[in-house]
């Protein structure tokens, strides 16, 4: 069986968490004795990481089992219980904090993904993430953006290009920025480049940009931008983008919407983990 893709995530996280032992748990509980804890929502949620969590406890001790009750992608109101846990108690004591973590931030992202979609259904836009994740966390938080029913944008700078103001600037400007890009990367990668101004995105569109972002536009102007554009290039949003704005940025009629908020300022979501045998 292969290994699951955040198991490195995992271990380095117990690694810290565990060091040389739960010196409290062994001191208080017996290496044969059993137990059984629930996995409880505190507040209304979308269930996001129960297979990192069953990857916890199975790397803590592998007699641990989980039993899932809600799936990924499922909401739940608060008090509602979420998966059982069962087998040696030391084992998912010392797992519960690491478990915990992992849940609560990944549960936060897909909520608050999930409301950032919710805004903006019936529209043609995608909400997108970006790469202002957690260090460590980028693999897991992009799997929970899915999860919230949000896309993802490149997974790290080698997953595609996007030319950005410094860029433009170090490379000659909007059009030789364009070129140089293409005449480097493979035809299998998308090039986009970023433009603050209209006129910067006529510029961007003779240079053949297929893709564009456009950075902190107001609504007025996103609007003339996808009249200019025309359908010739796919146009993504980007910058202070928030609940309160996102439906009128996303009539504007743009393909997408990319919202660093949905990772970076998720937080975590209140769930207990309770023994209760």
């Amino acid at each position: 069986m292969m290994n699951p893709p955040w198991l490195d995530i995992v271990t380095i996280a117990l690694s810290q968490d565990i060091g040389r032992g739960d010196i409290t748990t062994n001191a208080l509980v017996s290496p044969g004795q059993k137990a059984e804890a629930e996995l409880v929502a505190k507040e209304d949620m979308v269930v996001c990481g129960l297979p990192v969590v069953a990857e916890v406890f199975r790397a803590v001790d592998a007699r641990i089992r989980m039993l899932p009750e809600r799936p990924d992608g499922e909401g739940v109101l608060a008090g509602n219980r979420i998966c059982t846990v069962h087998g040696p108690a030391r084992g998912i004591l010392a797992g519960e904090r690491v478990a915990l973590n992992f849940f609560q931030n990944l549960s936060a992202v897909a909520t608050m993904t999930r409301r950032f979609v919710e805004q903006i259904e019936g529209t043609r836009a995608r909400i997108c993430d970006t790469r202002k994740t957690t260090p460590g966390l980028r693999l897991l938080q992009k799997y929970a953006v899915r999860i919230g029913g949000g896309y993802n944008h490149r997974f790290g700078l080698d997953d595609g290009v996007l030319i950005k103001e410094n860029h433009i600037a170090l490379a000659g400007g909007i059009a030789m920025a364009i070129k140089k890009a293409a005449d480097a990367v493979s035809h299998l990668h998308g090039i986009e480049i970023e433009v603050e101004t209209l006129d910067q995105l006529r510029e961007a569109l003779d240079a053949g940009a297929r893709i564009i972002l456009l950075d902190n536009m107001n609504l007025e102007t996103m609007e003339k931008a996808v009249a200019i554009a025309g359908g010739q290039a796919l146009l993504e949003a980007s910058g202070n983008i928030t609940l309160a704005n996102v439906r009128a940025v996303a009539e504007t009629g743009v393909d997408l919407i990319s919202v660093g908020a949905i990772t970076h300022s998720a937080g975590s979501k209140d769930v207990s983990l309770l023994v209760t045998m």
